[in-house]
């Protein structure tokens, strides 16, 4: 579960109240510590000498890269030790007009270290700064010139392959001879790809094996790059755009090719380090082919009076292994992920489980008997524990899509189910779904034309259900012999295995809602492959056999989505269903690859082609870290409030009634005062509806829906009273035939898009004292029936 750091901050959580209250951020505080006094001869005349010690080392390394084909940015990294006990003032090495770069900061028990870049020619910027605080006329009343730095600095030499390694100091590999899977941080500088494309000519030429794809952060990209240890310490200087080194994560195919008899030993250190839950706490329901609790992973986390069946001959037992190996991952994630760590693991939740179906696929087509049986899963878990607070998790679909958008039967049933359309919406429940699979391997070879062309499976459809489709960062295949071998999906991009809503009528809802690992497929340009380095690790469902096993695609996906949800449920109990499945979705972001696969390479996408990403990719890749903290940078308000949309007097068709104006605690001064700085809004919008899933009911939409609820945002220059007669016109509109006139182009998605099904969310782009007036967001009706949002 994601940890507290320092600028992190809960939420702001108002609960039937729409009062402004003012927030700030917390003040901060200076470190206090004081750095000695040094012989000032002594020491800059040592240090001195150490700069000019570097001017040959310097050269060398620029001759290097020249002879490697490099054509700028020629230079040497350095590193500075501090002191024992003493906080080197890292951020003055840096200095951005002579191009000196800081690379990285490490923390080793009572010293600090700072990697540094420095351009050819450049050295003479540090000999200055040494020069001056030598002399003694550059005095000032605190000490020497420059003496905040250089006192605080022990040692300055070349850096060596250590001084890139920002991983745990045990994961470093010490042997020469030992191959293996780097992670190589860049630097951005000023041309991203260009940093990139000249690091993989350079790698290329010096041997080295390079994965496909890359990951963007804000200032580094990574790459993961196959050599020898001795390899990578002799080409150092000349890849000189590294910021820092660490070990790439391993593949499941490592810890599923252990044998048997050493798996139990990595079960056994992971066993130590989990911190185990209390009994009240939130649970995964997972409605699949039964969980075996004997697994030493699970046995402490599922008791055999939370394994039920909606048919007794069945029995609860797994014969199959899919629901194991979703349990595996409901509550663990993937195991290849905290298997090689030392960390403790807290586990926020329990387990359940409901088997739905004997074995995986054996679900048939029959999509009312699956609802009916849907609900007896449903209650059987709540007459049995009816107080839990819990996240029912199915990763059991029909094999066809011909539905293409339109409630059936079984999506019926989860939409009543999650409204508690039985108890007037006395106990909504939260129904995580995976989208459905694309099994075939031709189909992979059409990549991603199958995932457009593929529609999302019954009964993912379902409106109030938090769809989860795949994708993948699992670009590394680690199997022998599969050189010929690539991934067919890029880091980041939408996994081969998933469905999608594209071929859906426009007025269907928007699906999946996100995205989650469910990794990759291989390729030799003949045909494609599964393998289990592109897949993740979880529980098999006999341990006396083996450990463990692997699993991809929407079903794996989905288990991590329910991971992630009781996670939320533990942190902020107090939320309702509907607020985490929108906390959940507000936290997604598409990443880089997802936005080459789906939008214009140049200028700003238009409003449809950004629907089409949504309708691939959901809202993006969720993060925990997003989604339970907000930042010094990032505040995220939640307001839960219940809303009377219509009003019916005797004799008279319904009308509306309410509407819910919320006004915002800005920060006004704060915002105003960044003048044109770029800033960005996000609006999420969660609820349920009660289906009406009539025969005529669904060729539309309008008539499936119980009711139907839109949000605004107060403009610029735009009065509060005129902010509610444009609402109430709204209200009143043709969702179909949106006023041209009621337009606010700096939305992502827009209004004429985003409100489709019910769960919307869109960003708004623009400056900060733009976004200072736009102080009040309406929630209003579109249809009929009383609801809560």
């Amino acid at each position: 579960m994601a940890g507290k750091e320092p600028n992190n901050h809960q939420h702001f959580i108002f609960q039937n109240s729409a009062q402004p209250e003012r927030f700030t951020s917390p003040p901060r505080g200076g470190s206090g510590k004081v750095i000695p006094d040094r012989d000032r001869n002594a020491h800059g005349g040592a240090l001195l000498n150490k700069i000019k010690q570097l001017t040959s080392v310097l050269n060398d390394a620029a001759a290097q890269q020249r002879l490697a084909g490099v054509e700028e940015g020629f230079g040497l990294q350095i590193e500075f030790e501090s002191f024992p006990d003493v906080e080197l003032a890292f951020e003055s090495l840096a200095r951005e007009r002579s191009g000196i770069e800081l690379r990285n900061v490490r923390h080793d028990v009572n010293r600090t270290f700072a990697t540094v870049f420095v351009p050819d020619g450049k050295l003479e910027v540090f000999e200055k700064l040494i020069t001056a605080y030598l002399d003694e006329s550059n005095d000032k009343k605190s000490g020497p010139a420059n003496s905040k730095l250089l006192n605080a600095i022990y040692e300055i030499r070349a850096a060596t392959i250590h001084a890139l390694w920002t991983d745990s100091s045990d994961s470093m590999p010490t042997d020469d001879e030992e191959h293996l899977w780097w992670e190589v941080w860049l630097p951005i500088r000023d041309d991203r790809i260009g940093v990139v494309d000249q690091f993989r000519e350079m790698a290329e030429g010096l041997g080295f094996r390079l994965a496909p794809g890359e990951l963007y952060f804000p200032e580094r990209s990574v790459l993961l790059v196959y050599g020898s240890v001795g390899q990578m310490k002799r080409s150092v200087m000349t890849l000189n755009s590294i910021a820092e080194l660490r070990r790439a994560k391993e593949t499941a195919e490592f810890f599923d090719d252990l044998a048997p008899d050493e798996q139990p030993q990595w079960v056994d250190d992971l066993r130590e380090r989990l911190i185990m839950p209390d009994q009240d706490v939130p649970y995964v329901c997972l409605f699949d082919t039964g969980v075996n609790n004997g697994h030493p992973l699970l046995k402490e986390l599922i008791s055999n009076e939370d394994k039920h069946s909606v048919d007794p001959a069945w029995g609860v037992n797994d014969i199959e292994g899919h629901g194991t190996e979703m349990a595996g991952l409901a509550v663990l994630g993937n195991l290849s992920e905290v298997l090689e760590t030392n960390s403790p693991v807290g586990v926020s939740h329990r387990l359940e489980s409901v088997k739905l179906i004997p074995q995986d696929g054996a679900n048939g087509g029959d999509a009312q008997l699956h609802g009916y049986l849907t609900s007896e899963a449903v209650y059987r878990t709540t007459i049995a524990a009816p107080h839990r607070k819990r996240v029912y998790s199915m990763a059991i679909t029909a094999r066809d899509n011909r539905d293409r958008g339109r409630p059936s039967a079984w999506s019926a049933t989860i939409d009543r189910l999650a409204y508690d359309a039985d108890e007037q919406s006395e106990s909504p429940r939260l129904f995580v779904i995976s989208a459905g699979n694309i099994n075939d391997a031709n189909a992979w070879m059409e990549y991603p034309h199958s995932n457009a062309t593929d529609g999302i499976h019954d009964p993912a459809q379902a409106w109030n259900a938090l769809t989860v489709g795949a994708m993948t960062n699992l670009t590394r295949i680690t199997e022998a012999d599969t050189q010929h071998y690539t991934p067919i999906a890029e880091l980041g991009g939408l996994s081969p295995f998933s469905t999608t809503s594209q071929t859906w009528q426009s007025h269907w809802p928007l699906k999946p809602d996100v995205v989650f690992e469910g990794g990759n497929v291989a390729q030799d340009g003949i045909g494609a492959a599964w393998m289990r380095s592109l897949s993740l690790l979880t529980t098999h469902l006999n341990p006396a056999e083996r450990m463990f096993t692997t699993s991809n695609a929407t079903s794996a996906a989905s288990a991590l989505c329910a991971k992630m949800a009781a996670e939320l449920m533990a942190r902020y109990p107090e939320l309702w269903c509907e607020s985490i499945r929108g906390l959940i979705v507000h936290s997604a972001q598409w990443t880089d690859a997802m936005k080459r696969m789906f939008l214009p390479a140049k200028g700003e996408p238009t409003k449809a082609q950004t629907t089409e990403l949504v309708r691939h990719c959901g809202f993006g890749e969720p993060s925990i870290e997003r989604a339970i903290w907000s930042t010094d940078n990032s505040l995220t308000m939640i307001c839960e409030e219940f809303l009377n949309p219509f009003k019916r007097e005797k004799g008279k068709e319904p009308q509306l009634r309410d509407m819910k104006l919320h006004n915002l605690p800005w920060p006004l001064q704060e915002l105003e005062a960044l003048g044109e700085t770029s800033v960005e809004m996000r609006v999420t919008l969660s609820y349920f509806i009660e289906p009406n899933p009539s025969a005529r009911g669904v060729t539309s939409r309008y008539r499936y829906e119980s009711h139907g609820l839109r949000f605004d945002v107060k403009r610029p220059l735009e009065s509060e009273v005129d902010f509610r007669a444009r609402i109430n016109a709204a209200a009143r509109d043709d969702d179909e035939h949106t006023n041209r006139n009621d337009n606010d182009s700096n939305w992502v998605i827009g209004k004429k898009n985003r409100h489709k099904g019910s769960l919307h969310s869109d960003t708004w782009k623009g400056s900060a004292a733009e976004l200072a007036s736009r102080d009040a967001i309406a929630v209003y009706p579109l249809f009929r029936t009383n609801i809560r949002i």
